[in-house]
C-alpha cells in the first residue's frame, strides 16, 4: 500500500498541524506497528524543501513538488503526484484535501477543530472563505476524518452533517522532548505560548497580570506565538510584557520548565496541546475547562471559570503562585495526566484506520 501525505506544514516555522504530523512520522518511521499486512510505503510530498529533521526510513520516499503558493501545491500539484505515484490512500494533516483526486484513491483529513464555523467573527474574511468552504468540502468527500477530541467530533457532526462512522478520535500527546527537567531552575515567569486569537483571552491575561504586578514585583509575563487577532491587538506595545512571535522547540522546552506558571485560557479548542506539554514538564497550568480542554485537563484541581473576568484570573494566578500545597498537587496531577496521552498509541491507531477503513 502507498500512503501519500501532504507535508508542506513541516516546512518553515512549524505550528500545530506540522508538529502533529511530525510526531506521526517519527513513530511510523521507527515503531513495530504490528500490522497484519506488509508495511506501507509513505510518499511524503513537500512544497519547496525537505527539512533536515524529517526522520529517515526505508519506507519513506520524499518528493519536492516546487510551488510558490499553497493553493497551487494542494489543488494542482498534489493531484498530479497522487496519480503519478499511484497512491492508494492520501492523508492531509491539516483541514484541506485537494479539490480533485483520482477516482479510487481513499482520502483522509485531520480536522483539529472548526472554530471558523462556530465563530467566523474571529477570522479574517479571506480565512473564512478558505476554511469554511474548502474544509467543509474536504470533510464531506473524505473517507476518513481524524479529530483529536470528542468535543471536536460532536462539532463536526453538528455543523457538517457527515457520517459519524468516518470520524475517528485520535488524541494528541506531548512530544517526548517535553519532560520535567529538575536541573532547570524555576524562574519568576508566567508563560503563554500558542497562536494568538480572541478566544484565548490575551487582553484579559495582560490586564490581570498588570493588576497584581505590585504583589509579584519580580515576575515577568512572556507571551509567545503568531498574532492572528481580529481586530488586531498590538501586544508588542504593551509595557511589562515580553512578546515573541515564534519560539524554537529547544527554547520552548526551557521555558515550559523554567516558568512558575503556564497560563492558557480559551473558550473554544479542538484539543489544547500547550497545557498538556506544560504539565508534562512539571509546570502548574492555569486553564479553562471549556470545550475540549475538559478532556485534556481531566480532574485537574483548579481552572478559571470565567476567562472574561480579569479579577478572577488575577486572583487565581496569585493563588497558584502563593500556595505551595496547591502547586505540588497541580504538578503531580499534571504529570500523571500527561502520561495518559501517547504518540506511539495515536500513531498506531491512525495507521490502523488508514489501512482498514
Amino acid at each position: 500500500m502507498k500512503i501519500g501525505i501532504d507535508c508542506h506544514n513541516l516546512e518553515g516555522k512549524r505550528t500545530g498541524a506540522g508538529r502533529y504530523l511530525m510526531n506521526l512520522l517519527k513513530y511510523w518511521a521507527k515503531l513495530n506497528l504490528k500490522l497484519k499486512v506488509k508495511s506501507p510505503k509513505f510518499i511524503l510530498c513537500f512544497k519547496n524543501n525537505i527539512p533536515g529533521d524529517i526522520p529517515e526510513s526505508k519506507n519513506f520516499q520524499k518528493r519536492i513538488l516546487k510551488s510558490g503558493s499553497n493553493f497551487y501545491f494542494q489543488h494542482i500539484l498534489l493531484p498530479k503526484a497522487i496519480k503519478k505515484d499511484k497512491i492508494d490512500v492520501f492523508f492531509s494533516p491539516s483541514y484541506i484535501l485537494p479539490l480533485k483526486i483520482s477516482q479510487g484513491v481513499k482520502t483522509a483529513v485531520a480536522i483539529h477543530d472548526i472554530s471558523y464555523e462556530a465563530h467566523p467573527e474571529w477570522f479574517s474574511w479571506q480565512n473564512r472563505i478558505l476554511l469554511c468552504w474548502v474544509s467543509k468540502i474536504s470533510a464531506k468527500k473524505a473517507d476518513i476524518i481524524f479529530t483529536p477530541s470528542d468535543f471536536s467530533k460532536r462539532e463536526i457532526l453538528k455543523r457538517y452533517k457527515v457520517n459519524a462512522n468516518k470520524i475517528h478520535v485520535t488524541p494528541l500527546a506531548a512530544d517526548e522532548k517535553f519532560m520535567r527537567k529538575p536541573s532547570i531552575k524555576k524562574e519568576k515567569i508566567i508563560f503563554y505560548v500558542g497562536a494568538i486569537f480572541q478566544r484565548r483571552f490575551i487582553p484579559q491575561i495582560i490586564k490581570a497580570f498588570k493588576k497584581i504586578k505590585n504583589k509579584l514585583p519580580n515576575y515577568k509575563l512572556i507571551i509567545a506565538g503568531p498574532n492572528y487577532s481580529q481586530p488586531f491587538m498590538d501586544i508588542k506595545s504593551e509595557d511589562s510584557i515580553i512578546y515573541k512571535d515564534y519560539i524554537q522547540e529547544r527554547e520552548l522546552v526551557l521555558l515550559y520548565n523554567s516558568a512558575e506558571l503556564f497560563i492558557w485560557l480559551s473558550s473554544y479548542e479542538g484539543f489544547g496541546l500547550p497545557p498538556l506539554e506544560a504539565m508534562a514538564c512539571g509546570t502548574p497550568v492555569l486553564s479553562t475547562k471549556k470545550t475540549s480542554l475538559a478532556e485534556v485537563l481531566g480532574d485537574y484541581p483548579i481552572a478559571v471559570e470565567n476567562p472574561e473576568n480579569v479579577d478572577e484570573i488575577g486572583e487565581k494566578m496569585l493563588k497558584v503562585l502563593n500556595n505551595e500545597h496547591l502547586r505540588k498537587e497541580m504538578i503531580e496531577k499534571g504529570l500523571e495526566r500527561a502520561r495518559q496521552f501517547s504518540w506511539p498509541q495515536t500513531a498506531k491507531e491512525t495507521l490502523k484506520i488508514l489501512y482498514e477503513k
